[in-house]
């Protein structure tokens, strides 16, 4: 299912969540909706399930106008963040219950059928007659997803479906919904504020800040090619350089770094640690700290204009604290200086 927003807004009694929002969903594509808290990603997940209206705009499945269908005539399926399962039903009966209520009438051997076919499909087979309070996070995340699933829905919908979760059950889950995902080939949007979440996932991020859609793209895309600072210090660490560029070359800290594009005077330039090398370059910096990790150092290094840069070297990296040294910058992201 194609889904559309066309200049979608909405308005609450004393702010603007959504600013004219327009955005093409290809059938069976699986988007994320990317921002900090308060860019309206939410927002605009409830308004496509029919939770929310929207003020202004049109919301469209297909070819169909769905801005005023009612939630449960819409054909979607919502994934809460705390499963919203209910206490006193089994799993079983939690599966069911979209069913049940549903204007598609199934017998009773067709839905415990529906709902066995569902376990084994999120991989929790014999659990039909535990409660919630039995199982664990991860599993009660699946019931909720398996749920979701169990009236056909046009359309899967989930709302940080991982943030209650520790991390190494959300990165197996990760894992897992994207083959579930493909196997099914549902148009799925998941509203996230998990960079490293969004960019696992997701076949196209929409990122959003203030109601606004500020860059979308493939994980790629808005990775190397960012449209903005903001996009740029949202998706990972990013530090900033403050230069002035001339025919390519920005001098910065007693340095330079060469820069693409048609910049020239007055920059700030982004970088990531693991686009900053230590021992090379013509940048003068003194290392300030080094923080060792499984898989690496970082060196925290302080240029002599007094910006500091982290830096992402090998283990076996031979630096010691108040060392002074040179540094180069490559990739950098320039943008015009804003004060």
């Amino acid at each position: 299912m194609k889904i559309r927003l066309d200049n979608v807004v909405k308005t609450f009694e004393t702010f603007r969540a959504v600013h004219g929002v327009s955005l093409d969903i290809d059938s069976g594509q699986l988007v994320a909706l990317l921002g900090p808290s308060g860019s309206g990603k939410t927002t605009i997940l409830r308004m496509i399930a029919g939770l929310e209206y929207a003020d202004g705009g049109r919301i469209f499945f297909g070819d169909i106008d769905a801005t005023a269908i009612p939630v449960r005539d819409r054909g979607v399926g919502f994934v809460f963040q705390n499963y919203a399962l209910f206490p006193h039903m089994t799993v079983g009966e939690n599966i069911a219950f979209g069913m049940k209520v549903s204007k598609v009438r199934r017998s009773r051997e067709a839905m415990a059928a529906r709902v066995g076919e569902l376990l084994d499909q999120v991989r929790l087979s014999g659990l039909a007659d535990r409660f919630p309070s039995q199982i664990s996070g991860g599993q009660r995340q699946r019931v909720a997803l398996a749920r979701a699933l169990a009236v056909d829905p046009k359309v899967l919908l989930l709302d940080e479906p991982f943030g209650a979760l520790d991390a190494n059950v959300r990165r197996e889950l990760r894992r897992w919904l994207r083959e579930f995902h493909d196997q099914l080939g549902i148009t799925t949007i998941f509203v996230t504020h998990d960079q490293e979440e969004a960019l696992d996932l997701a076949d196209r991020v929409v990122i959003l800040n203030e109601g606004r859609i500020v860059q979308q793209g493939t994980p790629e895309e808005v990775c190397r090619r960012p449209d903005s600072a903001f996009v740029m210090r949202f998706l990972g660490d990013a530090h900033r350089l403050v230069g002035k560029v001339t025919g390519g070359v920005a001098k910065v800290a007693g340095g330079t770094v060469n820069v693409d594009g048609p910049q020239a005077g007055e920059v700030e330039i982004l970088v990531r640690p693991g686009d900053v090398r230590w021992g090379e370059g013509d940048i003068p910096a003194s290392v300030i700290r080094i923080i060792d990790r499984p898989d690496g150092r970082r060196l925290l290094a302080r240029l002599d204009d007094g910006s500091d840069v982290e830096i992402d070297t090998p283990p076996e990296t031979a630096v010691a604290s108040g060392d002074r040294g040179t540094v180069r910058v490559m990739r950098a992201q320039v943008f015009p200086l804003r004060n």
